[in-house]
C-alpha cells in the first residue's frame, strides 16, 4: 500500500506510530472477535478490511479525533458502497460498469478539499471488496455488520488512544490577524501616522501564518459548504487588510492640504470593527454592532468622496487608501460573521451579491458550483478522477475474465500505486513491485513452515501489522507493499488453508495491477499537473489583461457604477489555482524559473476584487490629460500581462516566445498626475500595483515557491482582494 502525503503534520515518526497502534488495535479486534468469538469469517474480512482501507489505505488529514469525525459522516457512504458492490458482482460487466462510475465520482469529489480527498481511496477499496464473486446478497447484511464494527473501533481508537494536541485552527490564525489589524489601526491614528519597524513585521508574520501552505490541511478551509468559504475569504480579507494598513500613506505634511474630514471617523470605524470581529472569531464575543457602524462610515465617505470637487495627487492617493481600508474592513467582518454563524448570520442588504455571492447559498447548490466548475478536460480533478477510474475499470475487466484469483489486489495495487504523472507512477512501480517480491519471498517461506496453524498466524498478526503500518509510510513504498504482502497473507491463513503459492498469487496481482497503472499514467494525462499549471495561468493572465483594458475604459468614461460579469475570470481562476496546488504535490521534472506560480494566483484575486470595485464605485470621466494617463498605464500593464501569458503558456519544455524583458508598464512616478477624482487615484494605484505583480511573478531567477494555491507574498506583496472561493 502506497506511502502518499497526507497533512503537514501527518509524516513525523511519532504521529505515524500512533496511526499504526490505532489501525493495529481496531483491525485485530475487530478481526479476532468476529472470526473467533462469534464464528462469522465474512464479517472478520469485512471488519478488518474497512479499519484497514479508512486508516491506512486513506490519507484523511488532522488529528486523531479530526481523523474519526471525518470517517462517522463517511459511514453511510461506507454502507452504500458494500450494498452496491455485493449487488453489482453478479457479472463481470456489471461490476466494470459500477467501478467505472464509482471510481470517477469518489476520485473527483477530491475537488471538494483535503478531507474528501483523503476518504476517498478507503471508500473507493469499500466498493472494490463486495464486487468480487461469489455473488452472495444474502450475506449483505453480515458484511455491513462486520464493516460498521470495524469502523466503530477504528473511530473510538483515533479518537481516544494517544490522542494528539491539536493545532491553530485557521479560524483562530484569522482572529490573531484581525487583532494585530487592530492594533496597527491605532497606531496609525496617532503621529506620525505610519506605522513602526516592529508593527510592519508584526503585520506581516500574521500576514504570512495565514497562508493555506502553513495551516494543516485538515484546518484548511477549503470545503465547499458556507462556513468554509466565508472562512477562507476571511483570511484572504484579512491579509488584504494588513496589507493596505502597511502601505497606507500618511496624511500630505503641511502646508498641502488638510486630510480629509472622515479620515478620523474612517480609522477609527475600521479599528473598532476589526478589533470586535477577532473577538468574534475567537469566540469572546458575538457582538457585531461595530461592524455596521463601519458599513456606515464606509458609505458616507464614499458618498462624500464623490461629492467632493477634483483633488491633487498627494491627498487622492490617501483618500483612495483608506476607503480600500475600509472595504477590506468590511468584507473581513461580512465573512467572520457567515463563517461563525454561518446561516444565522445576518447579511445586509447592501452587501456585494458578486463577491459573497455563497451567502444565501444551499449547500446542494455550492456543492454543485463546486463540482460543476471542475466538470471538464482542463480541471486536474477531472483528470485524476478519469485515469483513475479508467485503470480500476480495466483491472475489473481482467480479473473478471482471466478470473484472477484475489484479483482485488489488483485493483489494490491500482489504486495505491497510480500517481498524477506517469514518470512518478514509473518510480513508484519499480520500488514496489521489488518490495513486493521480497516480501512475497518471506511470505512463501513463512507460510511453508508455519502450514495450518492458524494460532500462529492469530498471535502474530498484529505485530506484523503494526511493524507494517509503522514502517511503511516512513520507508516508503517498497516497504509498505512488502510488508503488506505479509499482513494479508496472514489474514488469508486464518480464514482458509493457505500454501506457500498464496505469495505467487500475491505477486501476480501486484504486477498486473501496477502495469495497468502505468499503462493509464501514460495514456491519460501523462505529465498531471506540469503542463496544465502553464496553460491555466496562460489564460488567467490572458483573461486578467482583458479585464484590465475593459475596466480602465469604464472608469476613463465615467458614469453610475454596476455589478461586472467577471465569471470567466473566477473560472480562469478556479483552473490555475487546482492546478497549482496539485503541482506542489508532484516531484519536480524540470526547474522554471521564469514563472512564480504563487504571485500569478495572488494576481488574479488582486485584478478581480480591485476590477470589482472600480466597477461598482462609479463616478465621472477623469478628463482627456489624465484619461490619456490611464489608458498608456493599463496598456502597459496588459501588454505585460500578455506577454508573462506567453512564457506561461510555453511550457516547461519549450522554447521562451519571449526571451527579452517584459515590456515596461510604467511606473507611479513617470508623468504625475493632475487634480483628478478619487476614482482615478483608485484606478491608479491599482495598475501601480499589478506592475509589481507581473515583476514578481517574471523575476529570474525566482524558483516556484511551495506553497498552497491562495499563497501570497505576505502583507508586503500585492495588495490582492478577497476572493469568493470557487
Amino acid at each position: 500500500m502506497g506511502a502518499q502525503p497526507e497533512g503537514s503534520a501527518g509524516r513525523g515518526p511519532a504521529v505515524v506510530t500512533r496511526r499504526a497502534l490505532r489501525t493495529t488495535l481496531s483491525a485485530c479486534a475487530s478481526f479476532f472477535v468476529c472470526l473467533y468469538a462469534l464464528d462469522r469469517p465474512v464479517a472478520a474480512t469485512y471488519a478488518l478490511f474497512a479499519a484497514v482501507s479508512m486508516a491506512a489505505l486513506s490519507h484523511i488529514p488532522g488529528t486523531g479525533r479530526q481523523r474519526a469525525a471525518v470517517m462517522v459522516k463517511a459511514t453511510p457512504t461506507a454502507w452504500v458502497l458494500l450494498t452496491i458492490g455485493t449487488y453489482l458482482a453478479i457479472r463481470t460487466w456489471s461490476a466494470v460498469v459500477g467501478m467505472l462510475l464509482i471510481g470517477f465520482f469518489l476520485a473527483f469529489v477530491a475537488a471538494a478539499g483535503p478531507r474528501a480527498a483523503g476518504a476517498a481511496p478507503g471508500l473507493q477499496l469499500l466498493y472494490i471488496l463486495p464486487c468480487f464473486p461469489p455473488y452472495a446478497p444474502d450475506t449483505l447484511l453480515e458484511r455491513l455488520a462486520g464493516a460498521t464494527f470495524g469502523l466503530l473501533l477504528l473511530v473510538l481508537a483515533e479518537a481516544f488512544v494517544l490522542p494528539e494536541e491539536p493545532g491553530p485552527t485557521y479560524r483562530r490564525l484569522a482572529a490573531a490577524a484581525a487583532d494585530t489589524a487592530a492594533r496597527c489601526v491605532a497606531e496609525l491614528g496617532r503621529a506620525p501616522y505610519t506605522l513602526s519597524a516592529a508593527s510592519v513585521e508584526e503585520a506581516r508574520a500574521a500576514g504570512e501564518s495565514l497562508r493555506p501552505f502553513r495551516v494543516d490541511e485538515a484546518d484548511r478551509p477549503a470545503g465547499p459548504g458556507l462556513r468554509d468559504r466565508a472562512l477562507s475569504h476571511g483570511g484572504l480579507a484579512a491579509r488584504t487588510l494588513l496589507a493596505r494598513l502597511v502601505n497606507l500613506p500618511p496624511p500630505p505634511p503641511p502646508p498641502g492640504p488638510v486630510p480629509m474630514e472622515q479620515e478620523p471617523e474612517v480609522l477609527t470605524a475600521v479599528g473598532r470593527a476589526v478589533a470586535e470581529t477577532a473577538a468574534l472569531l475567537d469566540g469572546s464575543a458575538g457582538r457585531t454592532e461595530a461592524a455596521d457602524a463601519l458599513r456606515r462610515v464606509r458609505e458616507q465617505a464614499v458618498t462624500s468622496a464623490a461629492r467632493q470637487a477634483p483633488t491633487t495627487a498627494g491627498r487622492g492617493r490617501r483618500r483612495a487608501a483608506l476607503l480600500e481600508v475600509a472595504d477590506a474592513a468590511v468584507a473581513l467582518t461580512t465573512a467572520a460573521e457567515l463563517a461563525v454563524r454561518g446561516r444565522r448570520a445576518r447579511v445586509p442588504d447592501d452587501v456585494d451579491s458578486g463577491r459573497f455571492w455563497y451567502a444565501r447559498q444551499l449547500a446542494p447548490r455550492l456543492w454543485w458550483h463546486r463540482l460543476a466548475g471542475h466538470a471538464g478536460p482542463r480541471s486536474v480533478y477531472f483528470q485524476n478522477a478519469v485515469r483513475i477510474s479508467l485503470a480500476l475499470a480495466a483491472a475489473r475487466t481482467i480479473a473478471g475474465v482471466d478470473s484472477l484469483p484475489h484479483g482485488f489486489w489488483a485493483m489494490l495495487a491500482v489504486l495505491s500505486l497510480t500517481r498524477t504523472t506517469a514518470s512518478q507512477t514509473r518510480a513508484t512501480v519499480r520500488v514496489a513491485i521489488t518490495g513486493t517480491l521480497l516480501g512475497a519471498l518471506v511470505t512463501g517461506v513463512l507460510l511453508a513452515l508455519i502450514g495450518g496453524h492458524t494460532t500462529i498466524y492469530a498471535i502474530a498478526l498484529p505485530f506484523v501489522m503494526l511493524t507494517a503500518f509503522r514502517v511503511g509510510p516512513v520507508r516508503g513504498v517498497g516497504w509498505a507493499q512488502g510488508m503488506f504482502t505479509l499482513v494479508v497473507a496472514f489474514v488469508f491463513a486464518q480464514l482458509a488453508p493457505v500454501t506457500w503459492q498464496l505469495a505467487e498469487v500475491r505477486i501476480l496481482d501486484v504486477i498486473i495491477g501496477s502495469l495497468i497503472g502505468v499503462v493509464f499514467g501514460v495514456l491519460a494525462w501523462p505529465r498531471g499537473a506540469q503542463r496544465e499549471l502553464h496553460r491555466a495561468v496562460a489564460l488567467l493572465l490572458a483573461t486578467e489583461a482583458d479585464t484590465v483594458e475593459r475596466t480602465t475604459a469604464v472608469v476613463v468614461e465615467g458614469g453610475p457604477g454596476h455589478v461586472p460579469d467577471d465569471r470567466p475570470l473566477q473560472h480562469a481562476l478556479t483552473m490555475a489555482e487546482s492546478a497549482f496546488a496539485q503541482h506542489q504535490s508532484e516531484p519536480r521534472t524540470t526547474e522554471d524559473p521564469k514563472t512564480d506560480w504563487q504571485a500569478a494566483m495572488m494576481s488574479g484575486h488582486h485584478v478581480l476584487w480591485g476590477s470589482r470595485r472600480l466597477f461598482v464605485r462609479g463616478g465621472p470621466a477623469v478628463g482627456p490629460a489624465n484619461s490619456a494617463r490611464l489608458d498608456r498605464r493599463a496598456a502597459g500593464v496588459a501588454t505585460r500581462m500578455r506577454a508573462a501569458a506567453d512564457r506561461a503558456g510555453a511550457g516547461p519544455d519549450e522554447t521562451d516566445p519571449q526571451g527579452a524583458p517584459l515590456p515596461s508598464g510604467g511606473s507611479a512616478t513617470d508623468e504625475p498626475p493632475g487634480v483628478s477624482s478619487p476614482r482615478f487615484f483608485a484606478a491608479l494605484a491599482w495598475l501601480d500595483s499589478l506592475n509589481v505583480d507581473v515583476d514578481r511573478m517574471t523575476a529570474s531567477p525566482h524558483l516556484p515557491s511551495r506553497s498552497g494555491p491562495n499563497g501570497s507574498a505576505g502583507p508586503n506583496g500585492p495588495a490582492a482582494g478577497p476572493s469568493a472561493p470557487a
